[in-house]
């Protein structure tokens, strides 16, 4: 997806060091010094414009969130949106999640939000979908047992790869939704400015997993 450059992106992450992180790795095994209280750490990869996550951070204050996104001009839309927000549980990281290991302590993550990640549609780029077996490896390292992985997206294909993947781990599901916004058994649903926009367009689709405390045989 091409990304509209913004001039002034560069120099607004800059004036706004308290919200965002731009060296994560030096914070690794102490990411609750961020926060004003310690509490459960959730994190979402690919954090695009923020909708999600700073409405997730208002709805939920009893938890801490931090927000990856890579590229500039969009952490900075979002990053506009932590700050008008005035919330405190909230902190932007400006780096590639795909290595959440090298960012955070084995069980230092309570869950992990996965919102309409890139498919890579074609079979020799399986490697890179953030939920092949190399990704969930590095998840597993990082959650906390019992720490819930939720993934959602409007592509099937990739939906159907992720559940094979997801099951092939192996992981335990929690719910497996094929429209989410046609369901009916309470499931919190906070959407993304993407979901929003192309939602019409096909039914959205969600797993929740977690990772077996003990070995499945």
């Amino acid at each position: 997806m091409r990304v509209r450059n913004k001039p002034w992106a560069k120099d607004y992450l800059a004036a706004h060091e308290d919200l965002l992180v731009m060296e994560p790795e030096s914070l690794k095994g102490n990411w609750q010094s961020r926060f004003p209280k310690a509490q459960p750490l959730n994190i979402e990869i690919g954090t695009g414009k923020g909708q999600f996550i700073v409405e997730m951070a208002r709805q939920h204050p009893e938890r801490n969130f931090i927000g990856i996104e890579i590229q500039t001009s969009v952490i900075a839309v979002a990053l506009k949106k932590v700050v008008a927000s005035e919330l405190t549980n909230i902190q932007m990281v400006h780096t590639d999640g795909e290595a959440v290991n090298t960012l955070f302590n084995p069980g230092e993550v309570a869950g992990l939000f996965l919102n309409f990640s890139d498919p890579w549609p074609k079979k020799r780029h399986a490697k890179r979908r953030l939920t092949s077996p190399v990704f969930l490896a590095h998840y597993q390292d990082v959650l906390q047992p019992g720490g819930q992985l939720q993934f959602k997206t409007d592509n099937r294909g990739l939906f159907e790869y992720s559940l094979q993947s997801l099951n092939n781990f192996p992981m335990v599901f929690d719910g497996v939704w094929l429209d989410l916004h046609q369901a009916t058994d309470g499931v919190e649903d906070i959407q993304t400015e993407y979901e929003q926009k192309f939602s019409a367009k096909g039914p959205i689709y969600q797993v929740i997993a977690h990772f077996p405390e003990e070995p499945i045989n």
